[in-house]
């Protein structure tokens, strides 16, 4: 929708194709002999590396149910397949899952997405090679990443709304429109933000609509992003080193104290109403109360009916994203390119 509605670069299966051989032919080129991939309809995988000798590929799971789903459980299969780099094509949405699946997951997350303030911009066939020097040992995981920040969210359901879902009626996935889709009582996490946004639907495929926006957690602010990490970034910068976050609270723009033009989407500028914005510690919570819908990293995911609450709580315990840069260096110092 956002590629439709708000103009987000697209990203066709031909690219796809073209990154996965160049990220398989880096790490190739440095001496990694196993790959580990996702099942996934299109076989961008195979496709990719069909035509590659000595290239075998394993799948992580059988079936597919072709949700965020898939991506949770072939990062936990990956992890006990003994995998050392999961290199992740897609956006926050995407990292989110495999975060799930892997909680300290070493992870190059190449930007494919419409939320891209979470991954980075690299050439696929470094990003290969740094993907196999780590995997070979020639560089060690704690020298070049550190643990991501985490928006975690503990949800407590109001006794009559924890009848309801034990009914069976709803869960975590279902997005059917009726007044208990999306009630749940799973924690759950978010890499980039947490939004509480008065929104009738959990399944709305819509750009997030200005006079619905009432909270934002962020693990990072940045003005030069695009969504709702730059509508704090606009406000006050949070980076990733920073052991701190930001919490935005908002109203409608009409009448509100502050008003804030910001990139929500990309091609997309909204006027945004703020009430008030503050730094918020590691560790520290601040509370949400329905009715209200949480979106983790710009998806509908949860609903909060009357008299339910949620605790959104940032910690350090994220994937460690790996400096691809700092990879490179360490290893020609070391004289790995050596021939």
């Amino acid at each position: 929708m956002r590629r439709v509605v708000a103009s987000a670069g697209s990203s066709t299966l031909d690219d796809k194709t073209s990154i996965i051989r160049r990220i398989v032919r880096g790490a190739v080129a440095h001496g990694a002999t196993r790959f580990v991939t996702n099942r996934e309809p299109h076989q961008i995988v195979r496709r990719a590396t069909e035509t590659m000798p000595g290239v075998d590929i394993e799948y992580a799971a059988g079936e597919i149910d072709n949700n965020e789903g898939d991506s949770v459980e072939a990062a936990r299969t990956m992890r006990g397949l003994g995998c050392a780099v999961i290199v992740v094509l897609g956006g926050d949405g995407t990292n989110r899952a495999v975060g799930k699946g892997w909680p300290d997951v070493p992870l190059i997350p190449l930007s494919t997405g419409t939320n891209n303030a979470f991954p980075i911009w690299c050439e696929p066939t470094v990003a290969g090679l740094a993907a196999a020097l780590v995997a070979r040992g020639v560089v060690g995981v704690d020298e070049v990443s550190a643990p991501a920040k985490l928006v975690h969210i503990d949800v407590e359901l109001a006794p009559q709304n924890r009848e309801s879902r034990s009914e069976g009626r709803s869960g975590p996935g279902d997005t059917r429109w009726d007044h208990r889709s999306g009630v749940s009582d799973e924690p759950d996490i978010a890499l980039i933000d947490a939004a509480a946004v008065a929104d009738p639907f959990v399944g709305s495929l819509e750009l997030f609509d200005p006079m619905t926006m009432r909270l934002i957690m962020l693990t990072r602010a940045d003005p030069a992003a695009i969504g709702f990490s730059a509508v704090g970034g606009l406000l006050h910068p949070v980076n990733q080193a920073d052991d701190h976050g930001l919490c935005v609270w908002m109203c409608a723009p009409d009448g509100a104290s502050t008003r804030l033009l910001a990139p929500t989407a990309p091609g997309h500028l909204a006027v945004l109403g703020i009430e008030r914005h503050r730094v918020v510690a590691l560790g520290e919570s601040v509370t949400v109360r329905g009715p209200m819908i949480l979106a983790f990293d710009g998806e509908r995911k949860r609903r909060l009916l009357e008299g339910d609450q949620a605790t959104l709580t940032i910690r350090r315990d994220g994937p460690r994203v790996l400096d691809v840069g700092k990879i490179m260096r360490m290893a020609a110092q070391a004289g790995s390119f050596s021939i």
